[in-house]
């Protein structure tokens, strides 16, 4: 039987990815990352003005898909800290799509976003079906993909997207 046999740089691959998942965790941040990076299933929705936005014409881009309702308290706690870290990185190329859980009246979703001021695109998903998709087990809850449209972690929960966890993050998916 033959030992698998690790080369050295697939062990500095893996130091390097293990020190910035605890640099990240050490700032405060907890993030899933994927043991490998799958390609993150496509969706088109429609925006709060009815403009279809596709996840495959976002391809280059890094994404922060957040899924969340209005009626979630963490969410709209979690909102304002979305809306900062885009204004911060989207010149650099960060798309944050919000993903409204929300059914029924979704004029109730654009009231609010626009009465709280978060201009980043509100995604509609009344039907839940891009939600199954991606196994959301709960709100609010965030996956994070990477240029090449593969997954590059997930949070569940709440988190401070203003942090310097979360800004390490987002600086360390931007420079790849």
């Amino acid at each position: 039987m033959r030992a698998n046999r690790v080369s050295t740089l697939q062990i500095a691959v893996l130091c390097l990815c293990i020190g910035a998942v605890d640099a990240v965790r050490a700032a405060g941040f907890e993030v899933d990352i994927p043991k490998t990076r799958q390609a993150a299933p496509g969706f088109s929705l429609p925006d709060r003005s009815g403009k279809e936005v596709s996840l495959g014409r976002l391809r280059g881009k890094v994404l922060l898909v957040n899924f969340w309702a209005t009626w979630c308290q963490p969410c709209r706690e979690e909102l304002p800290a979305l809306q900062a870290i885009w204004r911060r990185y989207r010149h650099l190329g960060l798309v944050v799509l919000g993903v409204s859980a929300d059914k029924g009246d979704q004029g109730i979703v654009s009231d609010y976003a626009d009465r709280i001021g978060i201009d980043f695109p509100i995604l509609l998903d009344p039907s839940g079906d891009v939600r199954n998709q991606y196994e959301v087990i709960g709100l609010p809850m965030s996956y994070l993909i990477g240029r090449d449209g593969r997954f590059s972690g997930r949070v569940i929960g709440f988190r401070d997207w203003e942090s310097e966890g979360a800004r390490t993050l987002i600086e360390d998916l931007l420079d790849d």
